[in-house]
Order: C-alpha cells, then sequence, then structure tokens
C-alpha cells in the first residue's frame, strides 16, 4: 500500500437517498449522509486490494463539503486518493461530481484493524454493553481512533 492510490465508487441517486428522508427537509436532493458512504466506498475502493485476510478499514473521520444539490435520477462519481500512510491511519483527499458540477470535497481517513479483534470487540460489548452515566454520556474515555483496533 503506498499513498496515491485511487478509487471510485458511483450511484444513480433514488429516492432513499434523498435528505427528505430523513426528515426535516422537504428538499429531494441526495443527503450529506449519503454522500459520505458513497466517498467512503471509493476509499475503500482504493485500498481493498491491499489487504490481507486478517485486516479490514473501518471509518474513522470525515471532513468533507457538500458543495451543491443533486436531484434523484443524476449519476454521482466519487473519487478518492491515497494521500498520506502514518502506522494504521489512511488519508484520503475525495471528492465527487454529478453530471453537472463538483458537489463534494474534502478529506477521509480509515484505520487498519485486524477483523478478529475489531468482532471480538463487538461481541463483548453486545454481551456486555456499556452503563449510560448520569448525564447521558457512557463510561469509559474516547480514543482518539473510534476504539478500532
Amino acid at each position: 500500500m503506498y499513498p496515491g492510490l485511487m478509487g471510485k465508487a458511483e450511484m444513480i441517486v433514488g429516492e432513499e437517498d434523498l435528505v427528505s428522508q430523513i426528515g426535516g427537509v422537504a428538499a429531494r436532493v441526495l443527503s450529506t449522509p449519503r454522500l459520505i458512504e458513497l466517498l467512503e466506498a471509493a476509499a475503500v475502493d482504493a485500498v481493498g486490494e491491499f489487504l490481507g485476510p486478517e485486516q479490514m478499514s473501518l471509518g474513522s473521520r470525515v471532513k468533507i463539503r457538500h458543495l451543491s444539490p443533486t436531484p434523484p435520477g443524476m449519476k454521482v462519481i466519487a473519487h478518492a486518493i491515497l494521500k498520506e500512510i502514518k502506522d494504521r491511519h489512511l488519508l484520503f483527499w475525495v471528492d465527487a461530481h454529478d453530471e453537472v458540477e463538483k458537489v463534494a470535497e474534502g478529506e477521509h481517513e480509515r484505520v487498519l484493524v485486524s477483523k478478529d479483534k475489531f468482532l471480538l470487540k463487538i461481541e463483548k460489548k453486545r454481551v456486555n454493553p456499556a452503563v449510560p452515566k448520569a448525564d447521558g454520556g457512557l463510561s469509559g474515555k474516547g480514543r482518539g481512533d473510534a476504539g478500532y483496533g
């Protein structure tokens, strides 16, 4: 794995992808959460073939600007370029264009993790969930990598 790897993902905006499905906004345009999912898919595409069978990459940080609305029926293509590798952290430059213009740009970080350790962590959480504190937060401290590792 090395900087410069590129990935791509594309979609046709459907009814289920619209911000109006989230609630509170009547606009029939591509939602930011769905756009982020597409950008993440492009990053996964960039590095997927370089991951061993015991590894996986998980999204840990997203910093994007959603620049322009995209109506239903339009194609959106996302690109990701691996910009930097620091230990287990992969930093990508991401952008997306619809059939007319650029609709998003920014950065996305993924963390390389052991599949077995991650699945074990999920199982432990399922069997013994954290107890909420009185202030509504969860006990324990956060980790800079979203607890993936």
